[in-house]
């Protein structure tokens, strides 16, 4: 089940804590044998608490030093402020609403995606992901710079579309905008929507739909306003898109790079019975549609395709876990350091939260600790500021933030 159409549908009965069961599956997932799973002695606790900001989808930083924090409106507005918890005002660093098509009915479009150069401090520029209103299911990835001498104001007019992306239908856009430490700019991809990917675009190296892209923001190539990395695994493949990172995926929501090892997480949502969470490699094969996680999903087999990688870890749609994965990030931050290497990460749809870790030498979940939080509601995004310190947002009254505290 994607998040079409959940916040309407769902809301009533997270709120509840009431979720119907869905068809049979999986009490537990099978890789959860060893793993350890008691709730960590963490809390959740409002963020700037004096903010409300609508539909806040994207939450990040400069990394300039300013120690500001941004975060993006789904319709449109771009809005920074100072990293202190009392702060009660928002700075409108970029407002394109009337460029951006968003409909409450078609939740899974508008502005998704925010990401600041690496040398943002000196050239001023950054990068959208939004839902364009000049044609249909038209979503394009954008550079814009902020205005001369003010790194405070964004400048609307100095847009330039590096990228346009025909969407079949209007949801499993993804979104994420992220750059890696090797300076290039990735993007995550879904597969256009509607259900079973009736394109088979996931698997289709001749479409960007269904992948993570790789990009190089500072050069070009003939005809093109971005460059593509010339070890991107595709480059000489004959019909493939060179753009393409990594292919078979439904819905990245999200991708995130862990500041520490430079490894790209993704949390892919799922359809009928699992989600699932990933570590992203080079020439990686998800198996979307194929696939559904571990678990064989249509007339294919599970294993079809060449180079496939198995998820990290997955959990079914049942009332103990959801069914909507919203991806986070590895907390790398100084305030909690009982987190470090911790995965934090929720669902949509049920408003759970947990905390993940993966032993790297053998690749290996070793616990999925879940996170007491009251309120259950739908977590729509994390991010993190300059410091490493992790956040989340709900959408629900009005735009709320959050973050985490040890318990008392």
């Amino acid at each position: 089940m994607s998040r079409s159409l959940l916040f309407a549908c769902v809301l009533g009965s997270v709120l509840a804590g009431v979720l119907a069961k869905p068809p049979c599956c999986a009490a537990e997932p099978s890789m959860a044998s060893g793993v350890d799973q008691s709730p960590l002695p963490i809390v959740v606790e409002r963020a700037f608490p004096a903010l409300r900001i609508d539909r806040p989808v994207v939450l990040t930083h400069a990394n300039d030093r300013s120690n500001r924090i941004f975060v993006a409106g789904q319709r449109g507005k771009i809005f920074s402020f100072p990293n202190e918890q009392d702060v009660e005002k928002t700075n409108l660093f970029l407002d394109i609403e009337s460029r951006v098509a968003y409909k409450d009915q078609e939740n899974e479009e508008g502005l998704l995606g925010l990401a600041f150069h690496p040398d943002y401090k000196k050239n001023g520029e950054f990068f959208v992901y939004y839902t364009t209103r000049a044609e249909a299911h038209l979503s394009v990835i954008s550079r814009f710079k902020t205005r001369a001498g003010n790194r405070d104001q964004a400048d609307p007019d100095s847009e330039e579309i590096l990228i346009t992306i025909k969407q079949p239908f209007w949801n499993h856009n993804g979104g994420t905008l992220e750059f890696g430490k090797d300076g290039y700019l990735y993007i995550a991809l879904g597969d256009g929507g509607k259900a079973d990917d009736p394109l088979k675009s996931a698997q289709d190296l001749s479409t960007v739909l269904g992948k993570v892209l790789r990009i190089d923001v500072d050069t070009q190539d003939p005809g093109l306003p971005y460059a593509i990395p010339r070890d991107n695994p595709f480059v000489d493949t004959q019909g493939a898109r060179g753009e393409i990172y990594a292919y078979g995926f439904r819905n990245p929501w999200r991708i995130s790079f862990d500041r520490a090892d430079g490894s790209l997480w993704c949390s892919d949502v799922g359809q009928n019975l699992w989600e699932e969470i990933d570590i992203v490699v080079k020439g990686g094969n998800y198996g979307w549609s194929n696939r559904e996680a571990t678990h064989p999903f249509g007339p294919t087999p599970a294993d079809a395709g060449p180079g496939m990688v198995e998820p990290i870890w997955e959990y079914p749609h049942t009332e103990n876990w959801g069914k909507s994965i919203t991806g986070g990030q590895v907390y790398r931050g100084q305030r909690m350091p009982e987190l470090t290497g911790y995965y934090l990460y929720g669902d949509y749809v049920s408003g759970k939260l947990w905390a993940l870790k993966r032993d790297a030498t053998t690749g290996k979940v070793t616990e999925n600790r879940p996170i007491a939080w009251g309120p259950s509601l739908p977590v729509v995004t994390f991010g993190e500021d300059e410091a490493g310190e992790v956040y989340f947002t709900t959408v629900t009254s009005g735009g709320m933030l959050f973050r985490f505290n040890r318990r008392q």
